[in-house]
């Protein structure tokens, strides 16, 4: 009785290290299970990404058109459609002027005997304004470009249509040729599709001869059209320049005076919050 006492102490002694060693075990699961949840949340978490921000459209060149029956000179009309019925032209409808304008000469030459000499001349722009959602002003204006040099081409009953670049006319510019008949004659026209920045060029030439009288040449009814398309897109820079406010007159020493004087006083109203802003435009560039 008195050896089987220790020997029994010895055998549960033995037998309550394992149970130990997995308590431990069981303990260590736990923590590092606790640490890798941290671990993950720490990984996790953190300062979302900010989303990229879509790039900005370029601004539009233009914001504004001419007159269309001044964007042609006196004299240009006078070469071009003698015998004009209205020499200051004859304004097409619109219901924004800033965006979409035309003008149009029309006259009948006679020339006694010799017959008389018809010829038709009309001008149109076309503005397209930035937009984010839309593209640029300038991409929108190729389009239309493409559009009209399309259109232009597939005139109802032209004959012989011929379609070529043209230098020197903005940007870009195509010029297009056919011969169409009507009222028993035929006549030359020429189309001059140019375009500037933002603004697309339309000018249509024709003429015919009446009366026994010589239908005018392709060459001279596209040299008068490039001619008078040149000054239209002029016209679209000249109109842009215009609206840049001019240097105020006087010495430095005066303005430095005045805006000393003017900056007291908006200082003494409470900053320049109140101030109206400028409406001076950048200038445009010339084509």
């Amino acid at each position: 009785m008195h050896r089987s006492a220790p020997r029994l102490s010895r055998i549960l002694a033995c037998a309550a290290v394992p149970v130990m060693l997995v308590a431990v075990g069981c303990s260590s699961d736990s923590g590092s299970g606790s640490d890798s949840k941290k671990n993950a949340g720490s990984s996790s978490s953190g300062t979302p990404s900010a989303k990229p921000t879509e790039p900005t459209v370029e601004a539009a060149r233009f914001d504004d058109l001419p007159d269309p029956c001044t964007s042609v000179t006196k004299k240009t009309i006078k070469d071009l459609v003698p015998g004009a019925k209205k020499e200051n032209g004859t304004a097409g409808r619109s219901n924004d002027l800033a965006a979409r304008s035309s003008c149009s000469w029309n006259g009948l030459d006679d020339k006694g005997v010799d017959g008389s000499q018809y010829r038709w001349l009309d001008v149109g722009f076309t503005r397209f304004d930035s937009d984010q959602s839309l593209g640029s002003g300038a991409k929108r204006a190729t389009a239309e470009y493409t559009k009209q040099v399309t259109k232009a081409k597939a005139s109802e009953g032209a004959e012989k249509v011929a379609a070529e670049p043209t230098a020197g006319i903005g940007e870009e510019a195509t010029t297009v040729t056919y011969g169409l008949s009507k009222t028993d004659e035929d006549f030359a026209y020429a189309t001059v599709v140019a375009r500037t920045g933002n603004v697309v060029v339309t000018l249509t030439y024709n003429g015919a001869g009446y009366a026994g009288a010589k239908t005018p040449s392709s060459a001279s009814i596209v040299k008068g059209a490039e001619k008078a398309a040149k000054e239209a897109v002029a016209a679209v820079a000249d109109t842009a320049d215009a609206k840049v406010t001019p240097p105020a007159k006087g010495g430095s020493e005066d303005s430095e005076k005045g805006s000393a004087k003017d900056g007291a006083k908006d200082t003494a109203k409470g900053g320049d919050s109140d101030s109206p802003k400028s409406t001076t435009k950048p200038k445009a560039k010339s084509s």
